[in-house]
């Protein structure tokens, strides 16, 4: 897993993004649109320019292909800034395809390619040989690859059946990887093949790499200015590259960020335009089908965690891994708390997980039981939350239809889409600080970035984790979250009972929800055996 982050805003150094492109006389596309997308985006553009093409809204007329030896100058030229990642384009002839070839050999930055064979103004004439010299030259450097139906049909010699787009991905996935061991041996390159062109109320992108498969959907945007949209979706995947994202990020980001676009475009005049992206994506979350599922999820939401009797936030949200902690932390009034057991298995288990969601029933307490769904199911629980890891292997169907609620770890923007696709009943989002009870790979996102989800991400329950501690809670939970969790700040703490008290006058809410939680009777006045000997 490569370490990426959550966007905390604009910097005040920009990194680099080399594109590699045409310009576009009636600035709809090409090299216009790159410059404009990777601005909105926070990256720093330089250009090395393809050819100066005549087009407008109507019609194509002309490439004017710029030599080979200029496009060379243009590219030495920017790579002195150290471009983060390089943006390809239109190109003009064999003698280009080679040369652009021969200067980024080596580069270690990732390289998005997308390659302009079928435009929305018109069809660019692309000889056999610049096929071939594609093939032979440049596909091997590509980290990603985008193209649209018509481009993977030219690129491949033969017309797409129905559901031929995964063995045609995965066709040109074996091309691309002819260069992966020069590169890295453990990043398989990308493909995506754009779905606009497809009949249907959606637009389905589908991306297969580094081990994924997966696609990205988003309802279709009725516009006439859909100008230079392939220019702008690689180009808003090498900027979140350029910002440090890892590819799968990267993709989901551009997905977000072109949804906007599109519903920002724009006419010039009286004429088709195209879009406009107005920043790094702050909404539209495309849904995220993962292939690697083989089950079928619920066709309903999750039920909510929070409303009505359940209160309005989740509160102070402690994890712990045993039933004896929610007998000391539940009489507090702790009303959301979490059991992550890993040293039992078998009954002592089971018989754990009946133990501590009888004393959670006694308590009114929301519990959640880390990744074992089925023994949860067993026992009556409230909910489950799982790990990313553990959400393909789960039943979702059966745990939804046992009516238990849902929550889904998730650290990233293509975690953030995956999990929101199933329609939990809260996500949590972390790491927001470091944290030392276990490795993770995931650059902390800190307070601006915890903003950043929750803005992001508005009408959704959030959970806060990650480092959280007392001198940092009274922030994390100003920025709107409902639960924060907590971990070692409690369970390591020498007075838990204490900390935890501290902790809950800290939370907005908790203190009024604690005391009407302890004057409530508890959910059944007959104890079983096992809530009588706990709660004595």
């Amino acid at each position: 897993m490569i370490a990426t982050h959550s966007y905390t805003g604009p910097q005040p150094n920009w990194p680099a993004l080399l594109t590699i492109s045409a310009s576009d006389s009636a600035g709809l596309a090409g090299n216009q649109m790159d410059q404009r997308c990777a601005a909105a985006m926070g990256v720093h553009a330089c250009s090395a320019i393809t050819a100066t093409t005549a087009q407008n809204s109507d019609v194509f007329v002309a490439t004017n292909a710029v030599s080979s030896a200029a496009l060379v100058s243009q590219i030495k030229a920017a790579l002195v800034l150290k471009p983060r990642a390089v943006k390809i384009g239109l190109l003009a002839s064999v003698e280009q395809i080679t040369a652009v070839a021969h200067c980024l050999r080596g580069l270690s930055c990732p390289i998005v390619f997308d390659p302009v064979l079928a435009t929305t103004s018109g069809k660019v004439n692309y000889t056999a040989q610049m096929l071939a010299a594609m093939h032979r030259e440049l596909l091997p450097l590509v980290d990603v690859l985008t193209v649209n139906i018509p481009e993977v049909e030219q690129l491949l010699g033969f017309r797409l059946g129905r559901g031929g787009v995964v063995a045609a991905a995965c066709k040109l996935q074996l091309a691309l990887s002819q260069g992966a061991s020069a590169r890295d041996a453990n990043a398989l390159p990308w493909v995506v093949i754009k779905g606009g062109h497809l009949v249907g109320d959606y637009a389905s992108d589908y991306c297969r790499g580094a081990g994924l498969e997966f696609s990205l959907c988003h309802a279709k945007v009725e516009t006439q200015n859909t100008r230079g949209t392939g220019c702008a979706l690689a180009t808003f995947i090498a900027s979140a590259q350029a910002l440090g994202y890892e590819t799968r990020d990267a993709l989901v980001i551009a997905k977000m960020a072109m949804q906007a676009g599109l519903e920002n475009a724009t006419g010039v005049d009286a004429s088709a335009g195209c879009l406009r992206s107005l920043g790094f994506p702050q909404s539209h979350w495309p849904q995220l089908i993962d292939h690697s599922l083989s089950q079928a999820l619920p066709s309903q939401p999750f039920a909510p965690s929070v409303g009505g009797s359940q209160g309005e936030t989740l509160g102070l949200y402690p994890i712990v891994d045993s039933a004896q902690w929610l007998k000391r932390l539940l009489p507090l009034g702790i009303t959301t708390a979490q059991l992550r057991v890993k040293h039992l298995q078998g009954q002592a288990l089971k018989q754990e997980i009946q133990t501590a969601v009888a004393l959670a029933k006694h308590y009114r307490c929301r519990l959640f039981i880390n990744d074992y769904w089925q023994e949860a199911i067993a026992a009556g629980a409230y909910g489950v939350h799982l790990g990313q890891e553990d959400i393909a292997s789960a039943d979702l169907m059966a745990i939804a239809q046992a009516g238990l609620r849902l929550g889904v770890s998730n650290h990233c923007h293509w975690e953030m889409a995956r999990g929101k696709t199933l329609r939990p009943s809260y996500l949590a989002c972390g790491p927001v600080f470091a944290t030392q009870t276990k490795a993770m790979p995931w650059v902390p996102h800190g307070l601006a970035g915890l903003r950043y989800w929750r803005q992001s991400l508005a009408g959704q329950t959030l959970v806060a984790i990650g480092g959280i501690k007392n001198s940092n809670l009274s922030a994390v939970a100003a920025t709107g979250v409902s639960g924060v969790a907590l971990i070692s700040e409690i369970t390591a703490a020498q007075n838990p009972e204490q900390v935890t008290r501290q902790l809950m006058a800290m939370m907005p809410g908790d203190a009024g929800l604690q005391k009407a939680v302890l004057s409530q009777p508890a959910i059944s006045e007959t104890k079983t055996e096992t809530e009588d000997s706990l709660t004595q």
